[in-house]
This record gives structure tokens, sequence and C-alpha cells, in this order.
């Protein structure tokens, strides 16, 4: 029987060494595969966004009325093929400029970002570890939802300031923008469903939550992730047009607005977009000591009766164009869905 025992126990540690070091086999063979898939990946990218910086150059010194629609087109599909489907997104979008009535200076700023873009990711090592993850996910390059759960949270009370649901190609985004009033942390939110089915609709304007946002890598925060509510929510659920109660927000006087999009520019210069709360301002139709509104926002009768030419608080969101209001509160504290 000890002979047998002992036989057992020799075949075991022997099995046990073996599994051992073919999983760590396997496991290095991963770390490898990975690693190859990952610079293989750049190899692409960084050829890619050389063909882009040469048209670039071509373009603005040949002139910018000789690029078209189908320039563009071919361009973006070529960076597609590249893995950067963040900067083909960017050229996609090219088309939307030229139709307006100021596309000369606007397509040359939209060369510049794309062409800053190309530029920053090529000399990526040079860069604070924060602006490199930030020209990373510009460029394309995902990050899970497990790697940004798995960070550090900001816990707050969020004001669920608005949101702005968008058609993108067979998908429907879902922006909702909040701001936190002891951090005055902003924060988007962001959700996709196919068109045709319900978008996720938990976090409600006018609603304020206590909750830890996890954020994603950058370095202008913004984009993050509820990952988890300590209280039930405040607040009613409403359609637009369609007062809650809930009190004001915190708001900033255009000054500090416009300081805190400053910062954030400076930081991340592809920011298009930014969430801000403006207190005690009123409609004009002059942009004098404030903000312009969107071309977009040409007829705010909303906005304007609950102003009633008073002063309200205003949560928008800002663009390099213009902001488009989201939601006002009036003078008792009641916010309406613009």
């Amino acid at each position: 029987m000890s002979v047998v025992l002992a036989s057992v126990r020799r075949v075991f540690k022997r099995w046990s060494r073996d599994q051992v070091l073919a999983l760590a086999a396997d496991e290095g063979g991963v770390r490898a595969r990975a690693t190859g898939t990952e610079s293989a990946r750049h190899a692409r990218v960084t050829a890619g966004l050389a063909e882009l910086e040469r048209w670039l150059a071509d373009q603005t010194r040949q002139g910018l009325a000789g690029a078209g629609e189908r320039d563009w087109d071919e361009l973006a599909k070529r960076l597609v093929d590249a893995q950067a489907p963040g900067v083909a997104s960017a050229v996609s979008r090219l088309v939307r400029v030229r139709a307006e009535d100021d596309w000369p200076g606007r397509l040359l700023e939209e060369y510049a970002l794309v062409n800053l873009l190309a530029v920053a990711y090529r000399r990526r090592a040079e860069l604070p570890e924060a602006l490199a993850a930030t020209v990373l996910t510009r460029v394309g390059f995902p990050v899970t939802r497990e790697d940004v759960l798995a960070g550090p949270v900001v816990r707050d009370r969020w004001d669920v300031l608005g949101r702005r649901d968008e058609e993108q190609d067979r998908l429907t985004a879902r922006r909702v923008w909040l701001r936190g009033r002891g951090t005055g942390q902003a924060a988007l939110v962001l959700s996709f469903a196919p068109q045709g089915q319900a978008l996720d609709a938990s976090l409600v304007t006018g609603v304020t939550i206590d909750a830890d946002l996890a954020f994603y890598p950058s370095a202008a925060p913004l984009r993050a992730l509820v990952a988890a509510r300590h209280v039930p929510a405040s607040g009613e659920g409403t359609a637009p047009g369609i007062a809650c109660g809930q009190e004001t927000p915190p708001g900033m006087t255009p000054d500090q607005a416009m300081d805190e999009v400053a910062a954030a520019l400076a930081a991340d210069p592809w920011t298009s977009s930014w969430p801000v709360v403006l207190a005690g301002v009123v409609p004009d139709r002059t942009a004098l000591g404030g903000f312009p509104l969107h071309p977009g926002e040409r007829d705010p009768w909303r906005l304007l009766a609950v102003s009633g030419g008073h002063p309200v608080t205003v949560a928008a969101e800002w663009t390099p164009r213009g902001l488009r209001p989201l939601t006002v509160w009036d003078d008792e504290g009641m916010a309406v869905i613009l």
C-alpha cells in the first residue's frame, strides 16, 4: 500500500509541476501575443497618421477649396484600415463644416486639430502620462469599462444637468451631463443603443444623486461611469418642457465658466463640449459680457419664457460655436428641460 501511495504522490507532484509550467507558458504566450498585436496596431496607426500629415500639408499648399467629400471619405476609410477610428470620425465630420457659411476658417481649424493629434501621437512618448492617455483615446484606442471601474472614484452629490440624443450611423448616442455639488467636477455619461431600441434612462434631468463616478483617463477628465449609488435619487423625472421641483444647483458667472472651459482646452485641445452652469444670467440679443448661443439655437422661446427678462440659472453645453442650453431653473427653484 505504501508503495502505491508513494507512486501516486510522485505522479501527482509531477502532474502539478507540469501543469504549472504549462499554465505559465500559456500566460507568457498570451502576453507575448497581446504585446505583438498592440505593436502591430501602433505600426499601422503610425503609418496611417503619417499619410494624414502628408495629405494635410498638401491641402494647405494647394488651397482649402481643393478637397471635397470624396477625398475625405477615402481618407477616412484608409484611417479606419489603419485602426485609427477616432481620427477617421474627425475626418468624416469635415463634410458638415464645408456646408457652413464660414467654412474656410472652420475647416482650417479642424485641419489644425487633426494635424495636432497626428503629431501628438507620433511624439506621445514625450508627453505627460495623462495627456498621452488622452491622445490614445482620441486616436481610437479603447479603454475597457472594467479598467475604468477598477480605478479611483469620486463620490459627490451629482446634479443631472441635462441630456442630448444624437444619431451616429446605426446607433443612437445619449450624452448625459452632470456636475458635482461638492467637488464642482463636470462629468459626461455616454450610452449607446441600436436605433429604435431603448437607451439607458436611469439618469433623469432634474435629479440629484449621491453616487461614485469613475472617470476615464484623460488630461481633462470628463467622461465617466456611474460606479455606485448610495441613496435613492431625489426629484422627479420630467418630459421636455415640464417643470419638476428641485433645489437650484450652484452656478458660476460667465467669466468663471470661461476660465473653466479654457483650463479644459489647455489640458485637452480636442475638447469639443463642456457642461457649465451659469447663475444669475439673462437671455439677451447680444453676447456682450456673456456667451453667444449655438447657431442651431435660433428660437430659445422656452428659455425666454422662463426668464421673462429676469436672472435665471441655466445649465448648458459649451461648444466652440456657442452654448446649447439644456435646463433652466427659475427663481422658485423649478427646473424646466429645454
